[in-house]
C-alpha cells in the first residue's frame, strides 16, 4: 500500500510538472503569435532618449548620471545570435555631476557589438534575450514554467526559465499577450548579484509584428536606459560583424603584469592598470586604491608583497565609490585589510560590498568574509613615525562628493583619481575647461600643498610624470 501511494504521488507530481510546462508553452505560443516573435529573425529599432552611467553617480545616494541619446539604433540577429548598438550621446547633466567622462563636449559616437560564442559572458548575451521577442524565443527552447501573479492590482502570467548563469529570467505577460516586463539577475563586480529589469510599453504594429515604443531598463535600482522608439524594421539583413574598435577594447580589458616604480624610501607606484601606491609602514602595507577589478587587485597585491615582503596588507584607501575604483576592494578586503574611505561613502560601501556573489563567487564570498569599512573626515594623517601620508577630502568636486586624495609631503607627490585624467601630449584642452580640473587646482591651493608630481589613478599611457604646471596649462590657467 505504501509503495502504491508513493508511485501514485510520483506520477501525480510528474503529471503536474508536465501540465505546468504545457501551460508555459501555451502561454509562450500565444504571446509569440500576438507580437510575431516566431516570424522575427532579426530587427532594428531607432530611438531617442537617455542613457545613465552605471556605477558613476556623484554620490552614493544619487541616481546614475544622465546622458542624452541624440540617436540610438539597436540591431539584433536572433539567429546568430548577435547584437549591435550605435548611438550619438550628448551631455545630460548641467552642470556636470558624476563620472563617465563628464563633461562631454559636443557629440560622442559609440558602438558596441556582441556576437555570441562559447566565451561570451552571459551578462552580455542576456541583453538579446531580455527583449520581448528574444525572451519568447529563448523561453520556447528552455524548460520554462508559468504562474499567475497580481502586481499592483494587475494580473500577469509570469513565464520563467533559467539563464546560463543559473539565475531566473522572468517575463511578465499581460492580458494582451504582450511581454510587459523582463527581469533577471547578473553578476557585477561591486554589487555582486545584481537585479536587471526592462519594462516595455506602448506596443505598436510593425510589419506584421508588434514592438514596444517605450523601453526603460534599470540596474542597481536606478535607470540605465530610457528610450522612445521612433522606427522599427523587421527581418532586415543584420550583417553584424566585430569591428576594430571592439577588438581594441577587448585588448585593453586584459590584465597586464603589474610594474612598480620607487617614488621614495618604502613608497612604490604600481602601474599596468589603474595606478596604485603601496607604502611600507613599520608593521604593515597600506595601499592607495586597489585596482579596478578583482583580477587587477590580485596583481597589485602580488606586486606589493613582492616589493614589500613579509608584511600584511592592513589598509586600503578608497578614493571614491565609483565602481571602477571600488571593483578591487573585496579582493583586498579578503586579505584582511580595512577599507578607508570618506565618511559619505562608508554606509554605501558597507552595504554593497557585503552583498552575495552567488553567480560568480569571489574569494571573500568563499571565505564568508564581509569587508570592514572605516569612514574618515576632511583630513586624516597616516604615520608610523617614518612615513607620513596626508589624506584629504576634495571639496566642491563635481565628479564625486566623497573624493579623497593622498599627499606625500616628503616625496611632494599628490595621488588623485578622476579630478585630472591626462590626455596624450599634443591633445587640445577642452573649452570651457573641465570643472573637475579647476576644482583640483583650487583644492591644492586651499590646502597649501607643495606638489611637484601628480600621480593620476588613470595613469598616462606614455608613463610621463605629470606636474601641476601641466594641469594648470590644460585647465587654461596661468601660473601655479
Amino acid at each position: 500500500m505504501f509503495n502504491e501511494s508513493l508511485v501514485g504521488g510520483l506520477v501525480a507530481a510528474l503529471l503536474t510538472q508536465a501540465s505546468v510546462a504545457q501551460d508555459a508553452q501555451s502561454v509562450i505560443a500565444k504571446a509569440s503569435h500576438a507580437i510575431g516573435a516566431d516570424a522575427v529573425k532579426s530587427l532594428q529599432y531607432s530611438a531617442t532618449g537617455f542613457d545613465f552611467a552605471f556605477g558613476q553617480a556623484p554620490n552614493p545616494s544619487a541616481p546614475w548620471p544622465k546622458f542624452i541619446e541624440k540617436s540610438y539604433t539597436r540591431t539584433i540577429d536572433f539567429e546568430t545570435p548577435a547584437a549591435r548598438v550605435d548611438r550619438i550621446r550628448l551631455q545630460g547633466e548641467n552642470p556636470p555631476r558624476g563620472g563617465a567622462g563628464q563633461p562631454l563636449i559636443g557629440e560622442q559616437s559609440q558602438s558596441q557589438t556582441t556576437i555570441v560564442s562559447a566565451g561570451t559572458p552571459w551578462a552580455q548575451e542576456v541583453e538579446i534575450w531580455i527583449t520581448p521577442h528574444g525572451f519568447l524565443r529563448a523561453a520556447a527552447k528552455k524548460d520554462a514554467t508559468a504562474a499567475t501573479r497580481a502586481i499592483n492590482g494587475k494580473n500577469y502570467t509570469v513565464v520563467t526559465f533559467t539563464g546560463n548563469n543559473h539565475a531566473k529570467v522572468n517575463g511578465y505577460i499581460n492580458d494582451r499577450n504582450e511581454v510587459e516586463r523582463v527581469e533577471t539577475w547578473i553578476d557585477t563586480p561591486v554589487l555582486g548579484d545584481t537585479h536587471l529589469e526592462v519594462t516595455y510599453g506602448d506596443y505598436k504594429d510593425v510589419s506584421g509584428a508588434r514592438f514596444p515604443t517605450h523601453i526603460v531598463q534599470t540596474q542597481g535600482d536606478y535607470p540605465v536606459l530610457d528610450l522612445q522608439v521612433s522606427d522599427v524594421k523587421i527581418n532586415v539583413p543584420a550583417n553584424i560583424k566585430a569591428d576594430a574598435a571592439n577588438a581594441s577594447a577587448n585588448a585593453q580589458a586584459t590584465n597586464p603584469p603589474a610594474r612598480s616604480e620607487k617614488l621614495g624610501d618604502g613608497v612604490y607606484l604600481i602601474t599596468g592598470g589603474y595606478a596604485v601606491i603601496a607604502v611600507d609602514f613599520k608593521d604593515h602595507i597600506t595601499l592607495f586604491e586597489s585596482g579596478q577589478s578583482d583580477a587587477r587587485a590580485a596583481a597589485v597585491i602580488a606586486e606589493a608583497k613582492r616589493v614589500i615582503p613579509g608584511k600584511p596588507i592592513r589598509y586600503v584607501v578608497n578614493t571614491h565609490s565609483h565602481f571602477d575604483h571600488s571593483g578591487g576592494l573585496r579582493a583586498v578586503s579578503a586579505e584582511g585589510a580595512t577599507i578607508l574611505t570618506y565618511k559619505l561613502n562608508k554606509p554605501y560601501l558597507e552595504k554593497v560590498l557585503s552583498q552575495p556573489r552567488t553567480f560568480n563567487p569571489d574569494v571573500a564570498q568563499q571565505q564568508g568574509r564581509k569587508p570592514t569599512v572605516e569612514g574618515v573626515g576632511e583630513k586624516t594623517v597616516l604615520s608610523d613615525g617614518t612615513h607620513v601620508v596626508e589624506v584629504y577630502h576634495l571639496q566642491a568636486l563635481p565628479h564625486h562628493d566623497g573624493m579623497l586624495v593622498a599627499y606625500f609631503p616628503k616625496e611632494k607627490v599628490l595621488f588623485e583619481a578622476d579630478a585630472y585624467n591626462p590626455q596624450p601630449v599634443g591633445a587640445t584642452p577642452p573649452s570651457p575647461a573641465s570643472p573637475n580640473n579647476l576644482s583640483l587646482l583650487d583644492n591644492i591651493q586651499r590646502l597649501h600643498l607643495d606638489v611637484q608630481r601628480i600621480i593620476p589613478v588613470h595613469y598616462p599611457a606614455d608613463n610621463r610624470a605629470i606636474t601641476v604646471a601641466e594641469l594648470t596649462s590644460w585647465a587654461g590657467r596661468s601660473g601655479s
